[in-house]
């Protein structure tokens, strides 16, 4: 299954499941620490600048965001980790995500993102062996890969690979590497499942 890039829109942000879209399409949710670049992911897959707001700003998705993008819904959480916001609108975050991620039915997969330049974090861990736990399927992004040299970028990433125990995709949202491989797991979800 090829998906149609053209026809990509923002549906809805919910902090609840009777928020939640209703319709018949599979989805794909996006996971990782605040600032990895999640919204980023989603406008280079949609060939569009500002389908989904970005921010230098850790903590700028505070909702779950709903993208559909032809004939499968990206799902935007908010981000894990460090977040310039409030501590009380951190602790309401995790039973959002867990909700989601445990009672959304038309949840097929996950991408969760890391950033390349850093080595996993705790809680980058904690989210794999949760996944693998839930035995939700899963594919490891490393994002921002156009921020180091073709041979650290790999180092980096063998790294990311022996921490988590699986294999990383390399991403770029400027230069669009990896753009070819996340579309082709995406499309194989949809059918697939």
């Amino acid at each position: 299954m090829s998906i149609n890039l053209q026809a990509s829109e923002f549906l809805i942000s919910a902090v609840n499941e009777k928020q939640y879209p209703k319709h018949q399409f599979k989805e794909i949710a996006l996971v990782g620490r605040s600032n990895v670049g999640k919204s980023s992911l989603i406008n280079a897959l949609a060939n569009r600048k500002n389908l989904a707001r970005t921010s230098n700003q850790p903590g700028r998705t505070q909702t779950i965001n709903f993208y559909r993008m032809d004939k499968i819904v990206i799902v935007d959480l908010p981000g894990y980790g460090f977040a310039r916001v409030p501590e009380s609108v951190r602790r309401a975050w995790r039973p959002m995500i867990e909700g989601y991620l445990t009672n959304r039915e038309n949840l097929v997969g996950i991408l969760q993102l890391v950033d390349i330049r850093h080595k996993p974090t705790n809680d980058d861990i904690m989210m794999t062996n949760w996944l693998k736990e839930m035995k939700i399927p899963f594919v490891i992004v490393a994002t921002k890969a156009d921020k180091l040299s073709k041979s650290k970028a790999l180092t980096n990433s063998k790294q990311i690979s022996q921490i988590l125990g699986e294999e990383t995709i390399l991403f770029s949202a400027q230069t669009r590497q990896g753009k070819p491989e996340v579309l082709g797991i995406l499309s194989k979800w949809a059918k697939e499942l």
